[in-house]
């Protein structure tokens, strides 16, 4: 197992990483702070209540539908996929996927000799103008921190047996870097569009838990 580095001495605005409830089950402290922040620049002019609305619905319109369509056409056009494992971001924007952050986006391929898991050890870093908001899960102490520890055992707890032979390699994403997994292109699609390819990658595929869909295993129409 391999872990690529990504120091975390940055600002860490963490996109809504801190979304915690007081045990009283009342506001939370970052909660509490991120109101008042937005309250404060509203009332200065800063920003306005109706960009702060439409930013919202940005972030809502994004669902893993887009990493999916991404991923599809990784599958089935090489010179996209090159581009794509050279540049994630710029051939994301090829495909008319925005991103209204800074964020740069590693694409990560999975093989038969590696398979990459994606994690946030502090936080919840997350591909999100790709996939939309993060799973419950990603954002857990215990999954941020035996991800890297024993990445074996938490794959195997989602299901993923990964041979020994199969190196795995950690990514940790950052405030500035995040990552998305193109997952091993099933077997027996060789006829499939890419709508249907598409219909194939999950979120979880795409962080790296999970590989993609077999085709036997989609619903029947």
């Amino acid at each position: 197992m391999s872990k690529t580095g990504h120091g975390h001495d940055h600002g860490h605005d963490h996109e809504h990483a801190h979304e915690e409830i007081a045990e009283s089950g009342g506001p939370g402290y970052y909660e509490i702070m991120e109101t008042a922040v937005r309250e404060l620049l509203v009332a200065k002019g800063y920003l306005g209540a109706d960009e702060i609305r439409r930013q919202i619905e940005v972030l809502d319109s994004r669902t893993p539908a887009l990493g999916s369509m991404v991923v599809a056409r990784a599958w089935t056009d090489p010179a996209f996929k090159a581009r794509l494992l050279a540049n994630g971001r710029a051939a994301c924007e090829e495909l008319g996927v925005s991103f209204y952050d800074d964020t740069q986006l590693i694409a990560l391929e999975n093989t038969e000799k590696v398979h990459n898991l994606i994690v946030c050890t502090l936080c919840s870093c997350y591909p999100r103008p790709l996939l939309g908001l993060p799973p419950d899960w990603y954002k857990l102490k215990p999954y941020r921190a035996r991800a890297v520890s024993e990445p074996r055992l938490v794959l195997a707890e989602f299901g993923t047996l990964i041979p020994d032979d199969v190196e795995i390699r950690v990514s940790d994403s950052t405030a500035m870097v995040r990552f998305l997994v193109v997952p091993r292109r099933p077997e027996g699609t060789d006829n499939f569009s890419e709508k249907e390819l598409a219909d194939l990658v999950t979120r979880d595929s795409m962080i790296g838990v999970i590989p993609a869909t077999a085709p036997t295993a989609r619903s029947a129409p």
